[in-house]
């Protein structure tokens, strides 16, 4: 696949990635665990998700047209889940500041591709 860099086990890491992906689109359409945290202290959870879904990203695809379709997809994908949840679900409500710390998750997790982590996952395998 010439948009995914050239990993051993390419398909593992990209089902690795899409796994991650649901994940997250389960995690936030399901009833939240009963859990007393501070105010707001949701929208850290919201940037860390993306921001790793992006990082991950930038791990496996290798040009920048594939790195954009992605970064789009999630923020996309960011903005529907918390629509999704004022619709469907009684236990959940659509807020966008939690659509707003997602995309700038994604948008800090695609900033790693201008670092020298963009790699990591290439130097990390064996040769």
């Amino acid at each position: 696949m010439k948009a995914l860099k050239p990993l051993r086990r390419q398909k593992f890491w990209l089902l690795l990635w899409c796994t991650a992906v649901l994940g997250v689109i389960v995690v936030c359409l399901v009833p939240p665990p009963p859990l007393a945290l501070p105010q707001n202290s949701d929208k850290v959870e919201h940037f860390l998700a993306y921001f790793l879904l992006a990082g991950s990203a930038v791990q496996l695809f290798a040009t920048r047209r594939a790195l954009c379709v992605v970064a789009l997809g999630l923020v996309v994908m960011g903005i529907g889940i918390e629509g999704l949840q004022g619709a469907l679900t009684e236990t959940r409500m659509a807020d966008p500041m939690d659509a707003l710390a997602n995309s700038v998750g994604v948008l800090a997790g695609m900033l790693t591709a201008f670092t020298p982590l963009r790699d990591l996952l290439l130097r990390l395998q064996p040769r």
